[in-house]
């Protein structure tokens, strides 16, 4: 008896030590990002144990901008972050903290993602689509800001002097809503489910969809250049649990009926409740706000030597910043739009 109840107490210890080993043995991940559906693959991959079955215990840092995230990542204070590129971000991977290692969301058609809105005096007075801009003002957070990403890159495209579009800065999206409703500037630059509302609500109009315009990559998913070049082991192993829930991610949300509607099947309704728990959004502003972020992570890449081209001409970012420095290609295959 006394050797049966050793045996039994060696096991549950033995047991215990395993256990105990596996949980030591887990490599500790800070992860930092914004409370956005656009982060959603992140929170899929945590609450579907992708990235426990890699030996990754992740923890969030949650921020309300852009920019902190970048900092966060360069200053070590997170090892993985998402977020939409900037110019602030674009200078920091420029000086070498950072490396983009796969996509965020992007900017495609069919996806009402992102929405250029009127104000009811600037309709009134003609502002009835994008490339009516020249000659109005538009409101937008600050200068080198995804939405003056958008404004430059559609000036490109559509052929127009960018300077001839008034520009003021505005700080934070609830006062760009503010500004638009009241007619305090002409046009801004929304969240398309925002626009939508502010439509419903009379105090604005939707006069396009960057999409249509200018498709190109919003985001990205980066680390520190220390983390890349001593711990790709690391990296690796993150990106591959990202992947599986930007994948989960893309069969929720990318469907569309033959009529080129979008649908949201029993997928769809499975992830709601996971990417309630970190926006709190309604299973309606999760649909859609559910920008296109590619199944398997991969950039594209030319959008993002674009970019920094278009900033670095108006003085955003540093003249030696080289998108080729910073975007790192090798840990997810299949990347379109690579330059020569």
């Amino acid at each position: 008896m006394k050797r049966l109840l050793l045996g039994a107490a060696c096991a549950v210890s033995l047991t215990a030590a395993v256990a105990q080993g596996a949980a030591e043995a887990a490599d500790q991940i800070t992860v930092a990002a914004l409370t956005f559906v656009s982060s959603s693959p992140l929170f899929i991959a945590q609450e579907r144990g992708y990235y426990a079955e890699e030996g990754l215990e992740v923890t969030f840092e949650f921020f309300r901008a852009a920019q902190p995230v970048a900092v966060a990542i360069a200053a070590g204070d997170a090892d993985f972050g998402v977020t939409a590129f900037t110019a602030g971000f674009y200078n920091l991977a420029g000086n070498g903290s950072l490396k983009v290692i796969g996509a965020q969301s992007r900017e495609e058609p069919g996806f009402d993602f992102s929405a250029y809105l009127a104000s009811n005096a600037a309709w009134e007075a003609g502002l009835r689509a994008p490339e009516d801009l020249p000659g109005h003002n538009l409101g937008i957070t600050q200068r080198g800001s995804s939405f003056h990403l958008m404004l430059g890159l559609l000036a490109e495209e559509v052929g127009f002097d960018v300077d001839s579009v008034q520009l003021t800065t505005l700080e934070a999206v609830p006062n760009m809503i503010s500004a638009v409703s009241t007619d305090q500037v002409d046009a801004v630059i929304l969240p398309g489910w925002i626009a939508r509302r502010v439509e419903a609500e009379g105090n604005g109009h939707v006069i396009g969809w960057v999409h249509d315009y200018t498709p190109y990559q919003l985001g990205g998913l980066f680390t520190s250049t220390e983390n890349v070049e001593r711990r790709r082991d690391v990296v690796e192993r993150f990106v591959r649990a990202y992947r599986r829930g930007a994948a989960d991610y893309a069969e929720a949300f990318h469907g569309f009926d033959a009529e080129g509607n979008r649908v949201f099947g029993a997928e769809a309704e499975a992830l709601i409740p996971i990417i309630q728990l970190y926006t709190e959004a309604t299973p309606e502003a999760i649909k859609a706000s559910a920008s296109y972020i590619d199944p398997e992570g991969r950039l594209d890449v030319g959008s993002i030597h674009q970019q920094v081209a278009w900033l670095k001409s108006q003085g955003l970012v540093g003249p030696a910043v080289e998108a080729a420095d910073f975007v790192e290609l090798g840990f997810i295959d299949g990347h379109f739009n690579l330059p020569e």
